[in-house]
């Protein structure tokens, strides 16, 4: 059985894979560009509709970022069994929500989203592993 976890935020996704006893990590860097309002003037008063154009421009960019960044990590989990997905923030349940409308067989595989705070890698994959009821193994000191 295959089992994956996905830790997601706007930046990056790390997509863990359990498969017998095999254990892999792989990233994929999300390409979403950091909007950040320079301010200045507009061509008109403040908060007249010019002001809202570079913004409503920047958040449709934003949107299709996104889609494309959603559709990279499809492509790594299509042969799962079971996916959980966490992180800060709200990606994981835009990734959720993306899966139910867009791609049905693979949301429900989708047993879990939950909202984790910023971890080490090694943090994630003890999360996936602990979530999936894996034993974690000490080394010994």
């Amino acid at each position: 059985m295959k089992k994956i976890g996905i830790w997601l935020d706007k930046e990056q996704a790390h997509i863990v894979t359990l498969e017998k006893e095999n254990e892999t990590m792989r990233t994929i860097k999300s390409e979403i560009e950091d909007f950040h309002p320079s301010g200045g003037f507009g061509l008109g008063y403040r908060g007249s509709p010019q002001d809202a154009l570079p913004e409503d421009k920047y958040l449709e960019r934003e949107i299709h970022q996104m889609k494309s960044y959603f559709k990279k990590i499809v492509s790594e989990i299509q042969d799962a069994d079971a996916i959980v997905l966490f992180g800060p923030a709200q990606t994981g349940y835009k990734f959720k929500n993306e899966l139910e409308e867009y791609f049905k067989d693979i949301n429900a595989k989708v047993i879990g989203i939950h909202k984790t705070d910023s971890m080490t890698k090694n943090q994630i994959k003890a999360w996936v592993k602990d979530y999936f009821g894996i034993a974690v193994r000490k080394k010994p000191v």
